[in-house]
């Protein structure tokens, strides 16, 4: 009678332990799963000191190691996704990419995106052919209207209200030329088709460093804007929860020191404990 007990005995507890591995299994299946779908998609392009591709290539940079850090706080990972500003926009509003760093808010954008925590100041600043100094002699943006300067614009980018001011007059916007990359326009302007730019300070002084252009493309004192950048979040694959949740995971970034840690490795100044940029 014993041995008989036996068998059946032992044939359940393998089968207790058969279901509860199963279980297992499948408990750590559903948590990978999880984890998974966890990605987010974050745009970055050759645009230093804010993401660019190390020797190794990482994608690497102000923005790029910000994001990486703060969706890595929510249990997420991050894809980057290469694309020029245009598209990226667009894409954002469709929802078929997640994040867009860097993003000055506008009333309009807000139809299509959440905007975080600022995350970095740095201001917009007319940059101009050091052979154009001699012949135009401006103080302010609006100086430039009707004096056939060649100013060239980023398609999609915010330049602030002062800009969208004189953008709405005749004068002021035929003497306008769009362009798709700044790198391209800081080689129209050596080439003398145009004769400035407006762009963030601390990217193009990065910019012209590395393009060897530094003595031929210099930086006046007009500054165009100084609204702060944000992620933009996109409305059509993200929720206000997931947006609280980013802006918790930025402030724990500024409270530990990590995010005064990152901002010092790429921009050349001190970083402020509470507010986001320069000193």
């Amino acid at each position: 009678m014993l041995g008989f007990l036996s068998v059946p005995a032992c044939w359940c507890v393998s089968r207790v332990l058969r279901e509860l591995l199963a279980v297992s299994l499948l408990g750590l299946a559903c948590l990978g799963s999880a984890n998974a779908q966890c990605v987010k998609t974050v745009r970055w392009y050759d645009d230093a000191p804010y993401s660019f591709k190390s020797p190794d290539g990482k994608v690497i940079g102000l923005y790029a190691d910000i994001a990486r850090v703060a969706l890595k706080g929510m249990n997420c990972d991050v894809r980057f996704v290469e694309m020029p500003w245009a598209r990226a926009l667009h894409e954002l509003q469709q929802g078929r990419l997640d994040i867009l760093p860097g993003t000055l808010h506008k009333p309009d954008r807000e139809k299509f995106a959440y905007f975080t925590l600022p995350i970095n100041r740095s201001p917009n600043v007319l940059f101009v052919a050091k052979r154009a100094l001699d012949n135009y002699k401006l103080k302010d943006l609006a100086d430039i209207v009707g004096t056939g300067f060649r100013l060239g614009a980023q398609i999609g980018v915010a330049y602030g209200p002062g800009y969208d001011a004189l953008a709405k007059t005749r004068v002021f916007s035929e003497q306008i030329t769009t362009v798709t990359s700044r790198r391209g326009a800081w080689k129209m302007i050596d080439q003398g088709r145009l004769d400035g730019l407006i762009a963030d300070e601390a990217t193009a002084l990065v910019e012209l460093q590395q393009m060897g252009l530094s003595d031929r493309v210099v930086k006046t004192d007009i500054v165009v804007s100084v609204g702060p950048a944000m992620f933009a979040l996109s409305r059509a694959s993200l929720s206000q929860e997931f947006l609280a949740e980013f802006n918790r995971s930025l402030n724990a970034m500024k409270a530990d020191g990590r995010y005064k840690k990152i901002f010092e490795s790429y921009v050349p100044c001190l970083a402020s404990a509470t507010n986001p940029g320069c000193r």
